[in-house]
This record gives structure tokens, C-alpha cells and sequence, in this order.
């Protein structure tokens, strides 16, 4: 099947100038969690009160991870996390896009 027509070619430069514009992606979540400090004579952790913190979850190899986000980073995260489903809505469409561009180079290829 002949993989380099021009109308392949101009359906990977469509995706590659899209997914160009979508860096930072990342997969996974953000959360805001409230934990104590390790401060032993905290006031806000002495009346219940806890502190506000961000993780990022995230899969690795198969097991799901967590890690802490500074607060002047989560702007820049929510972003990439957005782009990040972007992506996964792109490769969702390219899919069937490519399916039936093969399909017709096929039959284009075996018509008499």
C-alpha cells in the first residue's frame, strides 16, 4: 500500500503543525490537597487547619504515581494538561481520517 501520496503527506503535516502547538502535553491529573506541615509549632496545624498542596497523578510503567507540584508551577501544569487532551482528541480523530485514506488509495490503486 503506497504510504506516501501527497494527500498522506498532507495529512501528516496538518497533525504535526497541531501537535506542535499543543507543548507542553502531559497525561494525568492535578489535585489540591490539604496536609499538615513538618514545622513542630505550627499555628495553622495546631487549630486543624492545613496547608494547601498540588499533586500531579500520573501512570509510570504500568502503577499510578503521585508527585508534589509547587504552587508556581501548577499554572504551567493545568496547561500542559489541557494540551494533553487535546493530543488524545487528535490522535482520536487522525484515526478513522487515516483509515479511510488508505482505504481509497487502495481502491484508486486497483481500479482498471
Amino acid at each position: 500500500m503506497p504510504h506516501g501520496t501527497s494527500a498522506d503527506a498532507a495529512l501528516r503535516q496538518q497533525f504535526l503543525a497541531q501537535v506542535q502547538k499543543l507543548w507542553p502535553a502531559i497525561r494525568g491529573s492535578l489535585s489540591e490537597v490539604r496536609k499538615p506541615c513538618i514545622r513542630p509549632h505550627c499555628a495553622a496545624c495546631a487549630r486543624g487547619d492545613k496547608h494547601p498542596a498540588f499533586l500531579l497523578s500520573f501512570t509510570e510503567n504500568g502503577r499510578r504515581r503521585c508527585m508534589y507540584v509547587p504552587a508556581e508551577l501548577v499554572p504551567r501544569l493545568q496547561q500542559g494538561l489541557q494540551n494533553g487532551r487535546q493530543l488524545e482528541a487528535l490522535l482520536s480523530q487522525l484515526g478513522p481520517r487515516l483509515l479511510r485514506h488508505y482505504r481509497q488509495a487502495r481502491d484508486s490503486s486497483h481500479a482498471p
